[in-house]
């Protein structure tokens, strides 16, 4: 067997009472079985005060040589025993040196620290009031960028408007369709399994009719675009906080709450509205699909009987919300955008942020729309 192959081996040698030397010979690589560094800890007998090494038999190391020469050094700073590195080569004996001139730094390890619930309380509330005026400030300057915008004061691109536009309404009504189809098919016949008991599968069409221009369609097509569009825009304001676009605007002096955030708040509060009204009729349309083909339903009598039951209470109430919803979508779109932070895997926290965080808001909303349309009686 060749020298540089010889299998790592550990010996021990007195010389004289105090003095412990440790032969090592063969190859201390870490790809062999290399010796216990306990027999070292059995050898540390009291008296002791120099340790020393004899490594004129090693033919070959690399950290596996070093990993147990830095257990040996652990072992003898706790037994108090003086190094003498002299006998190691010499490659080695200048890593040790270097490994253990500067101590370990205290707190960089990932030692688990336990907080009190008082410290844990604070630091949540705090959190939480830095994250109720970061909203607040954004909505103030939102607020003020659309005064601006009324005052014809504001700064911006109306090719930009017209682009994002076209994003939140024309290339959206695919998904909206399929989705709304399927919500007035689901309606009509989860409501025909239950009027069909009282004979009334007629009044399928007023609940479908009903339903969607009330609840499902402004509330659908709010969600499909907080998924669709409120993530985009988290990720496009995101993206380009990370490359330093929005830090650039503001040394030129062009606001990004006007440039960037407002051309995309006044494109969504006006297609949103319009998008509902193209879900609804696309709902009540999956709805006259199921009532003509399973229900024995006439096409005219589907259309007199929801016709009759939308009033223009219940049609007004579903534009109303829309507009509130698509003032929310953008502005947790655009908000989670702003927040992000200098990191790319930031940018994907701010999406999937913008989503939960708009979804939350439309259905708090959705619900306090409804406490007061029954006050209202509407």
């Amino acid at each position: 067997m060749p020298e540089q192959d010889a299998p790592p081996e550990l010996d021990f040698r007195r010389d004289g009472s105090d003095c412990l030397t440790i032969v090592l010979r063969g190859t201390w690589k870490m790809q062999q079985q290399l010796p216990d560094s306990d027999r070292v800890q059995q050898e540390l007998a009291p008296g002791l005060s120099r340790l020393a090494f004899d490594a004129q038999g090693v033919s070959g190391w690399d950290s596996g040589l070093m990993t147990f020469l830095l257990r040996c050094w652990d072992l003898a700073g706790a037994n108090k025993i003086q190094i003498d590195s002299e006998g190691l080569p010499k490659g080695v004996n200048g890593l040790m040196k270097l490994a253990t001139a500067v101590p370990e730094k205290e707190g960089t390890g990932r030692g688990v620290t336990t907080r009190s619930l008082f410290y844990r309380v604070g630091s949540q509330s705090i959190a939480l009031a830095e994250e109720a005026q970061e909203i607040f400030t954004f909505l103030g300057e939102a607020v003020i960028a659309f005064f601006r915008f009324f005052t014809g004061r504001a700064r911006f691109r109306w090719s930009d408007l017209w682009v994002v536009v076209q994003q939140t309404g024309a290339e959206a009504l695919p998904i909206v369709a399929l989705i709304s189809f399927l919500v007035g098919l689901i309606l009509a016949y989860v409501g025909a399994v239950q009027l069909a008991q009282f004979g009334a599968t007629i009044y399928v069409a007023d609940l479908v009719g009903l339903a969607m221009v009330r609840e499902m369609g402004a509330i659908m097509t709010a969600i499909v675009m907080c998924g669709r569009t409120g993530a985009a825009f988290a990720a496009q304001l995101g993206t380009m906080k990370v490359s330093e676009e929005i830090d650039a605007l503001q040394t030129l002096g062009i606001s990004p709450m006007e440039f960037l955030v407002l051309p995309r708040m006044l494109a969504l509060c006006c297609m949103l509205p319009l998008l509902v009204l193209f879900s609804d009729f696309i709902g009540i349309l999956g709805g006259l699909v199921v009532s003509i083909t399973t229900l024995d339903i006439s096409f005219q009598q589907f259309v007199n009987r929801t016709i009759a039951a939308i009033d223009l209470a219940n049609f007004s109430s579903g534009l109303i919300k829309s507009v509130f919803f698509g003032v929310l979508v953008a502005s947790t779109g655009c908000l989670r955008g702003m927040q992000c932070g200098d990191s790319s895997a930031a940018v994907g926290v701010a999406a999937t942020s913008a989503v939960v965080t708009g979804i939350t808001c439309i259905i708090v909303a959705d619900a306090v729309f409804a406490v007061i349309f029954n006050i209202l009686g509407i």
